[in-house]
């Protein structure tokens, strides 16, 4: 029998990851995840993490250890993690570490259908996203420095980095493409051609090319 691929939601990682520590309750968790701003790279429902304990308790990876009532509030089970569970997290971030995966963002989406849009409307926007993306790079190192200063380790702070390193790349490359489109790069004529007289350039295209703008 082929081995079970591991669970599509990052969250149910999140989930794992919180019971090595310690056993806890689905509430604790979602404030834990919260505090430690971790919903900034997983995404967080409260209702996303309930189905996520399911699918856990399914496969074995955690149990229920207890169920506590804190005076008038509703029962919470407290959950942890198996040794099942403790070997799928281990494998799970091994291979997500190790083993690049081809992701679809859409931003890269958006880029690979750039001719539906006018040049001169595709540059406003690139230079609006390029604002916005400084405007965050910003921020983000200005966070980075101010927990840092408190000493804080820099083991937690290393996904905020990534991220930080991941929006400077797109800074760079905005503004490189922004010139090269300033500088005509496209070529423009051929780009303003397909919304002045879009059959006529497809056409041209499929001639030459064999294939039409997005192809």
């Amino acid at each position: 029998m082929a081995p079970q691929s591991h669970p599509s939601n990052p969250l149910a990682l999140a989930v794992l990851a919180l019971l090595f520590e310690r056993p806890m309750h689905p509430y604790e968790m979602g404030v834990l995840l919260k505090q430690r701003h971790k919903e900034d790279s997983i995404k967080l429902r409260y209702g996303s993490l309930y189905t996520v304990i399911e699918l856990l308790l399914a496969r074995g990876f955690i149990v229920a250890k207890e169920t506590t009532r804190d005076g008038k509030r509703p029962e919470r089970t407290i959950y942890q993690l198996t040794p099942a569970g403790r070997d799928e997290l281990h494998d799970w971030m091994a291979d997500l570490i190790a083993e690049p995966v081809k992701e679809f963002p859409q931003f890269e989406a958006a880029l690979c259908l750039l001719p539906v849009l006018p040049p001169d409307e595709a540059l406003a926007l690139l230079r609006q996203r390029l604002k916005r993306i400084e405007q965050t790079a910003m921020g983000l190192a200005g966070q980075i420095a101010g927990i840092s200063a408190q000493n804080f380790p820099g083991l937690f702070l290393v996904e905020t980095e990534y991220r930080l390193a991941l929006l400077k790349a797109e800074q760079a490359f905005l503004a490189e493409l922004i010139q090269r489109i300033e500088n005509g790069w496209g070529p423009l004529d051929l780009w303003r051609g397909l919304h002045r007289d879009r059959e006529a350039t497809i056409a041209k295209l499929y001639e030459q090319y064999g294939g039409g703008p997005m192809s």
